[in-house]
């Protein structure tokens, strides 16, 4: 059977190209047309080397992971290497999904015009089954990532944390946030944001209605047994989240926190209570916010 250069070239550049810009659309990254092509046609340069070389290096894992490397890196221009990393795994969740797909419709289909060289399935039937496995395999991806993100809910990410101090105590529900990684400067104890509403039942209002006043040292609105009572325990922490950057809390610690889930009851004794002016959700489906490292 005849086998075509040229043939072989586009077939793996619409591949790559398909295969990028799922990637792309799944990661959410920004598209360029010109940069995905770009990708796409070192990719399929470099398999059309592997295909006619006899040099072991062309099928070396190492080098093809470089050069998966290289070609995310051209197709998506990841700012850091964060991002490097979530848009090179979900390259390589793509194209074996693809992959996969593609080889399933082969033992479907069985053509007879097939032959495999260096690893690759070279044939007339390439560019239907790129197409077909294209349209299956982003189906396969959207349904996946879909049951995926529906399982980790809201719900699911909600539980309750009990906080005492000074006798007192409240229950809030609570969702775990795993981008609060807010620690408290001297002792890195985590800190759990609260709004200040709900801490009304907890500590004086005095304290709670004057944070910023407190912030900035002015003591004078906060009676003196209400100050000597609490003036140890009061933190500043500061934080750029929550809509401010380089703002500041005002923190307190609790005599005891316990984070409340349908699987344990903990007790964390070296968290900090964050105090939060503002509402943190529209509806008020949670009161507070907690680190995935107190989850």
């Amino acid at each position: 059977m005849t086998i075509y250069i040229d043939i072989i070239i586009v077939e793996n550049l619409i591949m790559n190209y398909i295969i990028l810009y799922a990637t792309g659309l799944i990661s959410k990254s920004k598209i360029s047309h010109l940069r995905i092509f770009l990708a796409s046609a070192i990719g399929a340069i470099y398999a059309i080397t592997e295909y006619i070389s006899k040099l072991s290096i062309y099928s070396n894992i190492l080098v093809k992971i470089m050069l998966s490397i290289v070609i995310v890196f051209i197709a998506f221009n990841p700012q850091n290497v964060k991002k490097m990393c979530k848009q090179l795994i979900l390259f390589y969740l793509t194209t074996f999904t693809f992959g996969g797909v593609a080889t399933y419709l082969i033992y479907v289909l069985k053509p007879q015009n097939i032959i495999i060289k260096n690893g690759m399935y070279v044939g007339t039937y390439v560019l239907k089954v790129i197409f077909i496995g294209a349209i299956l395999g982003t189906i396969i991806l959207i349904i996946a990532f879909k049951f995926a993100k529906n399982k980790i809910t809201k719900k699911d990410m909600i539980c309750k944390v009990k906080i005492k101090l000074n006798g007192k105590e409240i229950t809030l529900d609570t969702m775990v946030d795993t981008g609060n990684m807010l620690k408290e400067p001297l002792t890195g104890n985590p800190v759990v944001v609260v709004e200040k509403t709900s801490l009304y039942d907890l500590m004086p209002k005095e304290i709670l209605n004057n944070t910023e006043s407190i912030l900035g040292g002015d003591f004078e609105k906060i009676p003196e047994d209400i100050k000597n009572e609490y003036i140890s325990r009061l933190k500043i922490i500061p934080f750029s989240s929550l809509g401010k950057q380089n703002g500041m809390l005002l923190g307190i610690k609790p005599e005891n926190l316990e984070v409340i889930n349908e699987q344990t009851e903990e007790e964390k004794d070296n968290a900090i209570i964050g105090i939060y002016n503002k509402s943190l959700t529209k509806r008020g489906e949670y009161k507070a916010l907690i680190g995935i490292d107190l989850y």
